[in-house]
């Protein structure tokens, strides 16, 4: 008989095991990965392109040219698109992230060919019709006005600028001028080099058909483009010399807050244990800025701090939003709790705390054929295999407080740290 007065055995993670991805290639050289798993009949399609904004020769081109794609091809409009993946009971998606684009299919198997119609169509023969760019601009246009008037969004495109320079694809800022000046010709050659095999990458996750790498021959096995992938230019950081910026936002009845420095990603070996001096310090909600700054003080509703892992750089971050008239005691107790860090050992009862929440946290991002393909692309992103989580769990495992202190000695020095305030201070 269950007895539900005493909890569940506790036990500590030492091994992941993680259904690992398939690779393959189509006929015409383009990778596959493939992950099935799971007891539903659900295919998730991702088309994958080195078409982010780092590849972008100015602004906005990289989005707006994903937009555009689902807009009208050669033979549908976009209601026929919209309507032809519905009908099936489908559902299409498009992203741009700073290293990467994608198209993203959800499908059921049995409709997978039919389903599979339509986004060839967008991959393929996207029109990128003038009247749909000027809609797209005007719309972008207005919403860009309107975050523009929002500390945080302030705030976090001022933070990557100063991490990167105005001049990086990392770190350069949209102005409304960038919207009256994306041309069409521009956004079909940047289609026309970034849409393509040589570009391609695609990832099937779920209860696959036993012929999905058939099926994708033949929708995109063939040479369906003459492009050929254009590398983007040589960008060099250009991190600002001055270490604290404010912008005065009038009005503001909060005032937002960013604090960090260029950093690394996960290629580099002290990646692992910053991961667990950042849950301690605001990677989590029991974290040391959330008890102080939320919890004891009251000054904001929610802080956190990460590590940003893009395939050409990395930074480290805090960020929060305050009431304008405590910003300046928020800093200084931001700042306090990264001195305890350099200053003093983490406690052992603590370290093991967030120990088991990392771990946990692992095993829960390994829930399920989507989430197995996620975890594979976030290595696959930076060249990495899955020798990477076995050694990720090992560091966890094995860093003690005097490693971790080293580490914030060595990364979290207050004079390296870049601080940005938009709202009152």
């Amino acid at each position: 008989m269950l007895d539900r007065k005493s909890p569940p055995a506790f036990k500590t993670i030492h091994k992941i095991d993680v259904i690992q991805a398939r690779q393959e290639k189509l006929k015409n050289g383009i990778p596959l990965f493939s992950v099935k798993a799971g007891s539903q009949e659900i295919t998730r399609l991702e088309f994958i392109f080195k078409a982010g904004m780092f590849y972008q020769a100015k602004p906005l081109l990289a989005s707006f040219t994903n937009s555009l794609m689902e807009t009208g091809t050669k033979k549908y409009s976009a209601n026929q698109l919209s309507d032809g993946i519905d009908f099936y009971g489908s559902f299409l998606e498009a992203g741009v992230g700073q290293d990467y684009a994608n198209i993203t299919l959800y499908t059921l198997n049995k409709y997978i060919k039919e389903s599979l119609h339509f986004v060839e169509e967008i991959i393929k023969n996207p029109v990128f019709d003038v009247n749909e760019l000027k809609i797209h601009t005007t719309n972008k246009k207005q919403r860009h006005i309107i975050n523009s008037e929002k500390v945080n969004v302030l705030a976090r495109r001022k933070f990557a600028e100063l991490l990167f320079g105005s001049n990086h694809p990392y770190g350069v800022q949209v102005s409304l001028n960038d919207y009256d000046v994306v041309n069409r010709n521009e956004v079909v050659d940047f289609y026309t080099n970034h849409y393509c095999p040589p570009s391609c990458t695609i990832m099937a996750s779920g209860g696959l058909n036993p012929d999905i790498k058939e099926i994708l021959n033949d929708f995109f096995g063939d040479d369906w483009s003459n492009g050929k992938l254009v590398q983007s230019a040589t960008s060099h950081t250009n991190t600002t010399t001055q270490q604290k910026h404010y912008i005065q936002k009038e009005n503001a009845v909060q005032s937002a807050i960013r604090i960090g420095r260029l950093l690394f990603n996960k290629t580099h070996p002290d990646f692992y244990h910053m991961q667990v001096l950042n849950t301690i310090l605001g990677g989590y909600f029991g974290s040391r800025l959330m008890a102080n700054i939320r919890e004891d003080k009251g000054y904001t509703y929610g802080i956190g701090s990460g590590i940003m892992s893009l395939v050409n750089s990395g930074y480290f971050f805090i960020s929060t939003e305050v009431g304008a008239d405590v910003t300046n005691d928020a800093l200084k107790e931001i700042y306090r709790e990264i001195a305890k860090l350099r200053n003093e050992l983490v406690p052992q009862e603590e370290l093991e705390t967030v120990k088991n929440y990392i771990l946990g946290q692992f095993l829960r991002s390994v829930d399920g054929p989507f989430a197995l393909s996620d975890k594979f692309k976030a290595i696959w992103e930076f060249g990495l295999d899955y020798s990477y989580f076995d050694n990720y769990v090992k560091a966890i495992h094995a860093v003690t407080p005097q490693d971790l202190q080293a580490l914030a000695n060595k990364y979290l020095k207050e004079e390296d740290l870049i601080e940005c305030v938009v709202g009152k201070k």
